[in-house]
């Protein structure tokens, strides 16, 4: 999984070191790299491993493929995705236009999702981190635990 979360700075060649941990996850995987493209929600980019991507493909071609929605999601999430490989130090170079979304300029926040992971500007994820915990400590009834987490003493 992906946890945590990792600062790191751009170097003058455009590279940044992505985190150990997430770069042995992604390995585990069989890959030597990660997916990135534009958050719709945010000003950060989100970043998956191929088999994710893929499955979100497969949700988009469900649609209907006469339907508008269709292309707009097609268009938004797998145009604007870019595959972003390992150099042998473990770096990704992450191009102009996604940095530009993300509004980041020198740093880099890696932040850990689970089964994903999103690229942020290190200042914007902190405002955003704020009123993300508020919003998780009101709709914290909504996440249910089954029988097996209940009994769970960790």
């Amino acid at each position: 999984m992906f946890l945590s979360s990792y600062e790191n700075k751009i170097d003058k060649k455009g590279r940044v070191s992505v985190p150990a941990t997430f770069r042995s996850h992604l390995n585990s995987m069989g890959y030597n790299g990660f997916i990135a493209y534009p958050s719709f929600n945010h000003s950060s980019l989100e970043a998956c491993s191929q088999e994710r991507i893929e499955k979100l493909s497969n949700t988009i071609d469900s649609l209907n493929p006469f339907e508008e929605k269709r292309d707009y999601f097609a268009t938004s999430v797998l145009s604007e995705s870019e595959n972003l490989q390992f150099d042998t130090e473990g770096r990704v170079s992450i191009s102009k236009k996604l940095l530009i979304h993300a509004k980041i300029k020198s740093n880099i926040l890696f932040v850990g999702l689970g089964k994903t992971f999103q690229i942020w500007e290190p200042n914007i994820f902190e405002k955003f981190k704020v009123m993300a915990r508020k919003k998780a400590f009101q709709n914290r009834s909504n996440l249910k635990w089954d029988n097996q987490l209940k009994g769970d003493k960790s």
